[in-house]
C-alpha cells in the first residue's frame, strides 16, 4: 500500500539552517571550511520531497500525472530564469569586473547545464560559470528529476513493493562504485559535479520515502524506525555539523579520497537519519527546534530564493567595495530582501494561479501488480 505524507514544519526549519550554511560558506569560508555539505543535505531533502509528493500522487490516482511535480518545477524554472535575466542584464549595464561576461553564465544557469560545463573543465574553474557557479546543484537536480518520475513510475507497476525498495537501494550503491573508479584528483571538479556521481545523495532521500510509504501506521517496523531515528537525529546532527566546521570539502587536502568516493553517500544517510527524526518524531527537541515558526517560514518560502539570490548578491556586493564582517551581514540581509522580492513577486502569484487551475482527483483504485 502507498500512502502519501503532508508537509513536514522540521523539513522546512531544515532548509533554513542548510542555506544559511552555505551563504556563510560563500562569503566566510573560514569560518566553515566544509559548510557546503549545506548541498549534500539539500540533495537528499530534495529527493525525499519529490518522491513523496510522486508516491501521493500514485496513490490517489494510480499514476503519475506529474501535475503537482510540474507545478513545483514551473514555479522553480521561473524564479531562476528572473535570477538569470537580472544577471545578464547587470552584465551589460554596468561595468562590475566579477559580472563580465555573465550573461553567459546566465544562459547557461537557465538551461540548466552549469554543472555539466564544471564537470567537464580540470584544474582551477574557468571564469565561464563563476559569476552563477552556485546554479550548478540545481542542474544535478534537474537532470535527476527528469529521468526519475519515469523510472520509478516503471517500478511501481512492474515491480513488487519489496522488488521496487530493493532496486533503490541498489541504485543508491552504484554511484559510489562509479566515484570510486573515477577518483584521481584530476577528476574532482567531474565527480563533484556529475548529476551521476551525486544521484546517490538524492536517491537516498527517495529510497527513505519510499520505506515510509511501504510501512502502515500500525506497523511495527515503523515504531522501530521512529524509535532509531530519534535515537541517531542528534549524533547526525552533530557529526554534520562537525563536517560543516572541520572538513575542507572543495579544497585540495587529504580527506578529499574518502570525502570524493563515500563522503558523498555519508552525508546522505546522516541526513536521511535527521529527515526520518523530524518525519516521524515530532515531539523530540531537534524537530521542535527546527519547527520555530520563523525558521519554518523562511524554509518554506525563501530558502530557494535566498539560495538562487546569495551568490550574484554577494558577488554585486564585492565589486562595490563591501568587505569582511560587513560583507556577511549586508549580504544576508541583501539575500534576504531579495528572496522575498522573488518570492512576493514572482514565485507566490504563480503558486495563487495554479492552485485556482488544479482539480481535486478522486482517490481510484490501481491495477496492477502490488505497490508500495
Amino acid at each position: 500500500m502507498l500512502r502519501g505524507g503532508g508537509r513536514v514544519a522540521g523539513l522546512d526549519g531544515l532548509r533554513t539552517v542548510a542555506v544559511v550554511l552555505v551563504i556563510v560558506y560563500h562569503v566566510e569560508p573560514d569560518l566553515v571550511p566544509g559548510g557546503s555539505v549545506g548541498v549534500d543535505v539539500f540533495f537528499t531533502l530534495s529527493g525525499f520531497v519529490i518522491t513523496r509528493l510522486l508516491v501521493g500522487e500514485y496513490a490517489r490516482t494510480g499514476g503519475i500525472g506529474l501535475w503537482s511535480y510540474r507545478r513545483r518545477w514551473v514555479r522553480l524554472m521561473l524564479a531562476l530564469l528572473v535570477m538569470c535575466a537580472v544577471t545578464a542584464l547587470l552584465s551589460v549595464t554596468f561595468a562590475l569586473p566579477l559580472f563580465r561576461g555573465a550573461w553567459v553564465a546566465a544562459a547557461l544557469a537557465a538551461g540548466s547545464v552549469v554543472n555539466l560545463v564544471r564537470a567537464g573543465e580540470s584544474g582551477t574553474y574557468s571564469d565561464l560559470t563563476a559569476p552563477l557557479s552556485h546554479t550548478w546543484s540545481l542542474g544535478v537536480e534537474e537532470q535527476f528529476y527528469l529521468a526519475w518520475p519515469l523510472l520509478l513510475l516503471v517500478l511501481l507497476r512492474h515491480a513488487t513493493a519489496r522488488a521496487v525498495l530493493a532496486c533503490v537501494a541498489v541504485l543508491c550503491v552504484l554511484p559510489v562504485l562509479w566515484r570510486t573508479v573515477l577518483w584521481d584528483p584530476t577528476a574532482a571538479h567531474r565527480i563533484y559535479n556529475g548529476p551521476d556521481t551525486r544521484a546517490d545523495q538524492l536517491l537516498v532521500g527517495a529510497l527513505l520515502a519510499l520505506v515510509l510509504a511501504r510501512l502502515r501506521a500500525d506497523d511495527p517496523r515503523l515504531e522501530s524506525l521512529r524509535c532509531w531515528a530519534g535515537r541517531l537525529c542528534w549524533p547526525a546532527l552533530a557529526v554534520l555539523g562537525l563536517i560543516a566546521w572541520q572538513i575542507p570539502i572543495t579544497e585540495v587536502s587529504g580527506w578529499n579520497p574518502v570525502w570524493y568516493t563515500v563522503g558523498f553517500l555519508v552525508a546522505a544517510l546522516l541526513t536521511a537519519c535527521v529527515v526520518a527524526a523530524l518525519e516521524l518524531c515530532p515531539r523530540s527537541w531537534p524537530t521542535r527546534l527546527l519547527s520555530l515558526s520563523a525558521m519554518v517560514w523562511i524554509g518554506r518560502n525563501l530558502s530557494y530564493g535566498m539560495y538562487l539570490w546569495h551568490y550574484p548578491v554577494i558577488r554585486l556586493l564585492h565589486d562595490l567595495g563591501v568587505r569582511g564582517d560587513a560583507l556577511l551581514q549586508t549580504g544576508l540581509a541583501a539575500t534576504f530582501a531579495a528572496a522575498l522580492a522573488s518570492y512576493a513577486l514572482v514565485e507566490r502569484p504563480l503558486l495563487r494561479r495554479n492552485r485556482y487551475r488544479v482539480r481535486r482527483l478522486e482517490p481510484v483504485v490501481a491495477v496492477g501488480p502490488p505497490a508500495l
